[in-house]
C-alpha cells in the first residue's frame, strides 16, 4: 500500500543541500508550493554556501548544513527539528550525504525521484516515488514534487532578495554605466572539464568593448585556479575594458552584478542559472554537459551549444543513444566552441535593450 500524500499540507521539509545552480531552479517548485496553499510553513534544509545566495527568500525557514560538521552537523539538525514532525519531506537531493541527513527527520511520507532519475540509492531513502519523466530539465524534475503533491499552476518565479547593501556593494565596482558580466570558471572538481580558455574570452570581450563600448565585469571566487584565468584574460584585453571582480563581491553581491548586467557569459556554472532566475539574457557555453538538461531553463535558445559535437568527438557516440545526463569527460570538449559562436549569440541579445 502506498503511504499516503498530504491533501492539505502545513508544514513541508525540502532536503536540497547543494548546489548554486540546482538551488536556484528549485525555487520556482518552492513558490509554486506556496501559491497552491498560502500559508504553508517550508523548512528548507541547505547547504552553507547555498544559505548565503538565497537567504531571506519570502515563506521559506532555512536550516544550514555545513558538510564539513559531517555527522555532528546532521546530530545537531536533528535535535534541532526532533520536535518536528513534517507532512511531507521532499527528498531533492541524489546524494549519501543527504539521505544520511533525512534518516533523522520524521515525516509522514518521504518522496524521491522514481528509480530511472535516483543516484546513490535514493530510492532506498524515501516510501513515494516521483512519476518516471524521462529526459527532463533539472528545474522540471524539482517541479515533479509538486506535480506529485497536486499543484496544477507550475509557472515559473523567483523573486530573489537582493538586499540593499548588495547593490551598493555592485555599483561600487561598476558604477552606473551598462556592463557585460563574464564568470569565466565554473567550480574546481575532479575532471570537471567545464571552463572555456581565456583567448575565447579575450576575443568576446574585446568585441563588446569595440561594438557596443561595454566593459567587461570579470566575476569568480578567489580560488588559486580562478585568479590565474582572470589574470590571462586581462593580459589579453585592453587595461580600460575589464573590471576585475573575482573574488570581490559576496553572493548577494553577485546576485546584484548579475541582476544588473546587460548579458551574462558564463560555463555551466552558477551564474547562468543566477541570471536565468533574475532574468538577464544569459549566453552559457555548453560542451561536457547537455544544456537541455542542466542549461538557464528560460535562455536555453541562446546557449552555445557544442555537447552533441563533443559526444560524437570524444565518446564516438550518437548523443540519442546516450544515458540522460551523462558528461563528456575530455579536457578538449570545451575548445569546440569557437569565438564566432559566442558573439553571435552575444551580438542577438544585445539587440534587444534589458527592459
Amino acid at each position: 500500500m502506498k503511504h499516503p500524500l498530504p491533501v492539505h499540507p502545513e508544514h513541508l521539509c525540502v532536503l536540497r543541500l547543494s548546489a548554486l545552480g540546482d538551488v536556484c531552479n528549485l525555487v520556482p517548485t518552492v513558490r509554486a508550493l506556496q501559491r497552491q496553499w498560502p500559508g504553508v510553513r517550508i523548512t528548507w534544509i541547505i547547504g552553507k554556501g547555498e544559505h548565503s545566495l538565497l537567504a531571506g527568500l519570502s515563506g521559506v525557514e532555512f536550516v544550514v548544513y555545513d558538510k564539513a560538521s559531517g555527522l555532528a552537523g546532521m546530530r545537531a539538525i536533528w535535535r534541532q527539528l526532533r520536535g518536528t514532525r513534517f507532512d511531507a519531506l521532499l527528498h531533492m537531493q541524489q546524494a549519501v550525504r543527504a539521505s544520511l541527513l533525512s534518516l533523522g527527520l520524521k515525516a509522514r511520507v518521504r518522496i524521491g525521484y522514481d528509480k530511472a532519475r535516483a543516484k546513490d540509492k535514493q530510492h532506498w531513502f524515501v516510501q513515494r516515488h516521483l512519476a518516471p519523466h524521462p529526459r527532463a530539465h533539472v528545474l522540471d524534475s524539482f517541479m515533479d514534487f509538486a506535480r506529485l503533491l497536486g499543484v496544477e499552476d507550475t509557472s515559473l518565479s523567483w523573486d530573489l532578495p537582493i538586499p540593499e547593501a548588495a547593490v551598493a556593494e555592485a555599483r561600487h565596482l561598476t558604477g552606473e554605466a551598462p556592463y557585460l558580466l563574464v564568470s569565466p570558471c565554473s567550480s574546481a572538481r575532479l575532471r570537471n572539464f567545464r571552463n572555456w580558455s581565456a583567448e575565447g574570452f579575450a576575443a568576446v570581450i574585446e568585441h563588446a568593448w569595440r561594438q557596443y563600448g561595454l566593459k567587461t565585469v570579470l566575476t569568480g571566487s578567489h580560488t588559486p585556479q580562478e585568479r590565474e584565468m582572470a589574470e590571462r584574460i586581462r593580459q589579453l584585453c585592453q587595461d580600460e575594458v575589464v573590471i576585475d571582480a573575482i573574488g570581490a563581491t559576496s553572493l548577494k553581491g553577485l546576485l546584484a552584478l548579475i541582476d544588473r548586467a546587460r548579458v551574462v557569459i558564463a560555463p555551466d556554472s552558477g551564474p547562468v542559472h543566477m541570471a536565468n532566475a533574475l532574468d538577464t539574457p544569459v549566453v552559457g557555453l555548453f560542451a561536457t554537459t547537455n544544456p537541455e538538461r542542466a542549461g538557464p531553463y528560460q535562455w536555453r535558445d541562446s546557449v552555445v551549444n557544442r555537447y552533441p559535437d563533443a559526444v560524437r568527438t570524444y565518446l564516438h557516440k550518437d548523443p540519442e543513444t546516450l544515458e540522460w545526463g551523462q558528461r563528456v569527460r575530455h579536457p578538449d570538449a570545451m575548445s569546440l566552441i569557437r569565438a564566432e559562436d559566442v558573439i553571435l549569440r552575444l551580438d542577438a541579445l544585445l539587440s534587444e535593450p534589458k527592459e
